[in-house]
């Protein structure tokens, strides 16, 4: 088809004076219509451009498979939703797992191991291990984006779950293909990095198994977060990738491994917005631009 000179002129027009979303979320509008949904085409869309906040909850629920595609079930599966989560909620209640003063990220682990079949004793249960601290630090995120606890229950639980299931296998590899990019970007970082002996101690937990919950404030999170829902890990190495660029000058000034992993597990929260930018610009570099395709 061809281009249409018209929108090509507004586009740019809105680019200029920074409404560059306006055609984005009439796009998005757009797919929203189609019954049923095109998973592939939202999947697109999401990796493309940032989601609408007025449309994100609902596009993840999507792409996370907690509604169908088919829009006019999505009332019913919705009601269905909140029914198991109530369910679940009463049963640990009854088994006296959880009470009116647990934590809310703390019920949701219950929910999340009894769903599990993985649900400890209750005369076992001491601190979480690691792989429930990402759970944890998943969830306190998830609860700052999302109010409705039910909604926030289940998109925690698909988000992990598809987490663990599409990138479980890339995950030990996201490292090593940071340290290429960073020799690319700025190999006098690197060697630095190296030479410190730090490059071995990068928070690597808190970026890659956690997916920066606990490193970037929600507002910017959700924008990495919607390319990690819609198919892509490797942002998450590009987002690692420009934090370490942002602060460049800061961390060749430090020479103990130490200050270096405790700068970065506590990294400015004022900038945050541009680092995930420049991330995404970085990610397109590399990795392409998916076309689009309404």
């Amino acid at each position: 088809m061809a281009d249409d000179p018209q929108r090509n002129f507004r586009s740019a027009y809105y680019e200029k004076v920074g409404f560059r979303g306006v055609e984005e979320k009439k796009s998005l509008e757009i797919l929203l219509k189609d019954n049923p949904l095109d998973l592939e085409k939202l999947s697109t869309f999401s990796q493309r451009f940032p989601l609408p906040s007025m449309y994100r909850i609902h596009v993840w629920k999507v792409l996370l498979g907690i509604l169908p595609p088919h829009s006019d079930s999505h009332a019913l599966v919705g009601g269905y939703r909140k029914e198991q989560y109530q369910d679940i909620l009463e049963a640990l209640e009854v088994m006296r797992y959880i009470n009116s003063s647990t934590p809310s990220t703390h019920i949701y682990l219950r929910m999340f191991q009894l769903e599990s079949q993985v649900l400890p004793r209750c005369s076992e249960t001491s601190a979480p291990d690691e792989e429930n601290e990402d759970f944890l630090s998943v969830s306190r995120a998830m609860e700052e984006i999302v109010d409705d606890p039910v909604d926030c229950y289940w998109l925690i639980k698909c988000f992990v779950n598809q987490f663990h299931t599409k990138f479980g296998d890339s995950i030990p590899h996201l490292p090593k293909s940071l340290e290429h990019y960073l020799s690319q970007e700025e190999p006098r970082l690197l060697n630095h990095l190296k030479n410190s002996g730090a490059l071995a101690r990068l928070p690597y937990s808190l970026w890659f198994r956690r997916c920066l919950a606990g490193s970037l404030p929600e507002s910017s999170l959700q924008r990495v977060w919607d390319k990690v829902i819609s198919g892509s890990c490797k942002i998450l190495v590009f987002v690692a990738l420009e934090i370490l660029l942002s602060y460049k000058i800061i961390l060749m000034g430090i020479n103990r491994p130490e200050g270096i992993v405790k700068f970065l597990c506590n990294i400015p929260q004022e900038n945050t917005d541009a680092i995930v930018t420049k991330a995404i610009d970085l990610w397109h570099k590399y990795c392409g631009t998916p076309m689009h395709a309404v």
